[in-house]
């Protein structure tokens, strides 16, 4: 199905059947990538990384481009209205209001490194909206499905609900980021007042550590400097279980920037006490 949501001038809320449609098809673009990806994991031969920053470090491999390569050509011949904004390669532009937002390989550094704590990110959204997302780890087979009204995990045969546990109280709950140098200035002050009530904290998850969350295992991750592509997936996920993602004003976490997700909106009001001083 391709509704044509600018025929009336106005897009229209895509169908109960649309969106088992798109689900089924973001999970049809995920098995893709993993298949353009495992074969470059951990193999015999180090993959050749290319550094994409001026300046510090910011990996891309024949990995990251072949498994977009492989999502992007599924789009063009299923939904060719559809948009396509993905790391890797220019942006195409939506005729219908839905666009896919990709990002091949959400860790690259993990993947260089040999471990196990990337994933591929595929988000939906209608006129901005997230609609559908999909973080993938096809190397230990975890898929992580969220949808309007809900979520799921998926390995193998096994098929389960996500949901977000309870946790009333910072100083109860489980923290993570990626890395603690994510942040500078008031943005390190902020994260580390944060950091000094919560439990217990981890770090160096990239896209697994909310995908934790949704799961019920982590109460609250805080990053800055996120793009587009690392967030859009994680959002229908996130709310699918239960639990909230926004700015570090509480608005939209759409566009990325500074992100903090929570399982509990308890946990999730309480960090922001701190977070707001230094939003940007």
């Amino acid at each position: 199905m391709q509704p044509d949501n600018f025929a009336s001038g106005e897009p229209q809320p895509a169908t109960e059947a649309e969106l088992k449609e798109f689900a089924a098809f973001a999970e049809t673009l995920a098995d893709a990538a993993g298949v353009a990806i495992l074969p470059f994991f951990r193999a015999e031969t180090e993959v050749a990384v290319e550094n994409k920053a001026k300046g510090g470090f910011d990996p891309v491999t024949a990995a990251d481009r072949a498994a977009e390569t492989a999502m992007r050509e599924l789009i063009v011949k299923k939904f060719p209205k559809h948009g396509i904004i993905g790391e890797e390669f220019p942006e195409k532009k939506s005729r219908n209001g839905y666009s896919w937002v990709l990002d091949p390989i959400d860790g690259t550094r993990a993947f260089i490194s040999g471990l196990p704590l990337w994933g591929v990110l595929i988000g939906l959204v209608q006129e901005g909206r997230p609609l559908i997302g999909v973080v993938d780890q096809p190397y230990i087979g975890e898929r992580f499905i969220g949808y309007p009204g809900g979520a799921m995990f998926k390995r193998g045969g096994e098929e389960r609900p996500l949901a977000i546990r309870s946790c009333g109280q910072l100083r109860d709950s489980v923290l993570s980021t990626t890395d603690p140098h994510l942040f500078v200035d008031k943005e390190a002050q902020a994260f580390d007042q944060v950091r000094a009530a919560v439990k217990l904290t981890r770090y160096g998850y990239d896209c697994y550590a909310y995908a934790m969350l949704a799961g019920g295992h982590i109460d609250l991750v805080i990053e800055s400097g996120l793009k587009q592509h690392d967030v859009a997936a994680l959002i229908p996920v996130i709310e699918g279980a239960g639990g909230v993602i926004s700015n570090w004003r509480g608005g939209p976490a759409f566009m990325g920037g500074q992100v903090i997700a929570a399982g509990d909106q308890r946990v999730h009001a309480q960090a922001l006490v701190a977070l707001k001083r230094a939003a940007s």
